[in-house]
């Protein structure tokens, strides 16, 4: 009994059915709650732009060689083009199979335009080379400041000074914000400075980084700590916010999603790890805690370093762990793509739009392009949608989105889940092709998971 008191995921389990019922019950209290989730997230948000900073660092500098890190990233790129697009294909078979919206029988001109005009208005650029690319580099800083090029004689020491702050704030600017692809770039860029320096340099740099970066990890377990409680506030501001009726009206998407996550987890996936000879169900197992953290919080991100250190101990070279994780949330968004396909299909269906072959194909080959667009974009889902909607020419009415508003918090759920076991799975296929794993150290972690929770590897570092 001790033992189980002693488990974080037993405390998470009861906060969520807690949750739950408050919710359910005590409506406001539950609405009331809100504030738990939200900063707790953002706590741990601000911890994991350091988190992935760091590791990136430390495992590109402790490769051997930058072609190493081209062999990881090629390989990382194919499967995440492969797996991304099996998952499209999925989430618009599963919809034309199940087919949640027909008979909905909806009206595009009873919608409200004005609920869906910050997301299509966002959605112009949506899933273009440029936009991606421009997402990448940081230069808002985090405080406005005044134009400083009319600043002369004293003023200009002033000047500088407010410079130098400017150029500290953009850099800043994306670890506060958890903009996880401008760190990836920031860290990239001086990862790949330090592997062109003398060992000499290179000890001096990593030594205070992989000090700093055990620091981060052990105040993350404090915090990771607080999960119950931030689960509690998560399920009773749902509940109580949206109400079991939302999810019985659009049970049969909730349905939909639900089965094709688990089928993309234990089909799709499960064959690519039997193909190299891994029991996805024992690496499933594996990583249960992290998959429960990141259901009820809805946010893959709360998981992400506790799904890093977990692999790294696992026996996968810290430079694939660093390098594949981390872009995996950023580019290989499985069940994203999966609740974009569906939901474009069934869109379709509930307004009595009737979609050909070339249109579905044509779905296929946009959401390709504009699934990438979920990259640093706030409310991604919306506008991914939208830009989709909008490249299919008004084939589906863009406004066609809010009938989605609702219920799209209970399928963050089901996406944050599918994401992190697909990236986890990603990272163990990668490192595995280019032979940067222990293959005895990691079956004796998939067959031995209680010894690799997060705080006991913390507490032993």
């Amino acid at each position: 009994m001790l033992r189980v008191l002693k488990n974080l995921a037993f405390w998470v389990v009861l906060a969520i059915v807690l949750g739950i019922f408050v919710g359910y019950t005590f409506p406001q209290i539950g609405i009331d709650s809100k504030f738990g989730i939200d900063y707790f997230i953002m706590i741990l948000k601000w911890m994991v732009g350091p988190i992935i900073f760091l590791t990136i660092i430390s495992g590109i500098v402790g490769l051997d060689s930058l072609k190493d890190l081209g062999s990881i990233g090629l390989k990382g790129f194919i499967y995440f083009e492969v797996v991304s697009t099996i998952a499209l294909a999925m989430g618009i078979f599963a919809s034309l199979l199940l087919a949640p919206g027909v008979g909905m029988h909806l009206d595009a001109n009873s919608f409200n335009t004005s609920s869906v005009e910050k997301f299509s208005g966002a959605s112009k650029d949506v899933g273009s080379i440029w936009s991606i690319l421009a997402n990448a580099v940081p230069k808002t800083p985090l405080l406005p400041y005044d134009d400083l090029n009319t600043l002369s004689g004293f003023g200009f020491m002033i000047g500088m000074l407010k410079n130098t702050l400017l150029a500290l704030s953009i850099v800043i600017t994306p670890f506060i914000k958890a903009n996880t692809l401008q760190v990836l770039f920031m860290a990239l860029f001086l990862a790949i400075v330090l592997s062109f320096a003398p060992k000499k340099i290179k000890d001096f740099f990593i030594n205070p980084i992989e000090k700093a970066q055990n620091w981060v990890l052990k105040t993350l377990s404090i915090f990771m700590w607080l999960s119950p409680l931030a689960a509690y506030c998560a399920m009773a501001y749902l509940i109580g916010k949206f109400g079991i009726e939302s999810l019985i009206g659009m049970l049969s998407l909730l349905g939909t999603m639900l089965v094709s996550c688990l089928v993309f987890i234990f089909v799709v996936l499960g064959v690519i790890c039997y193909a190299v000879k891994v029991n996805i169900f024992k690496f499933m197992r594996f990583i249960a805690k992290e998959v429960l953290v990141v259901f009820a919080t809805s946010s893959s991100e709360v998981a992400l370093a506790p799904l890093m250190k977990k692999l790294e101990s696992a026996g996968i070279h810290k430079g694939c762990v660093g390098v594949i994780t981390p872009f995996g949330y950023s580019f290989n968004l499985d069940c994203t793509n999966i609740y974009l396909s569906a939901c474009v299909i069934f869109l379709a269906q509930a307004f009595d739009i009737e979609l050909s072959f070339s249109h579905l194909l044509s779905i296929l080959l946009i959401l390709m392009v504009t699934s990438k667009g979920a990259v640093g974009v706030t409310g991604s889902g919306f506008v991914v949608l939208a830009g989709t909607l909008g490249s299919m020419h008004d084939v589906i009415p863009v406004v066609a989105v809010t009938v989605l508003l609702g219920v799209d918090k209970f399928m963050s759920e089901m996406r944050a889940v599918g994401n992190l076991c697909g990236n986890a799975v990603a990272c163990l296929i990668v490192g595995i092709w280019d032979k940067k794993i222990d293959r005895q150290k990691f079956n004796y972690a998939i067959n031995h998971p209680d010894e690799f929770d997060f705080e006991k590897l913390k507490a032993k570092a």
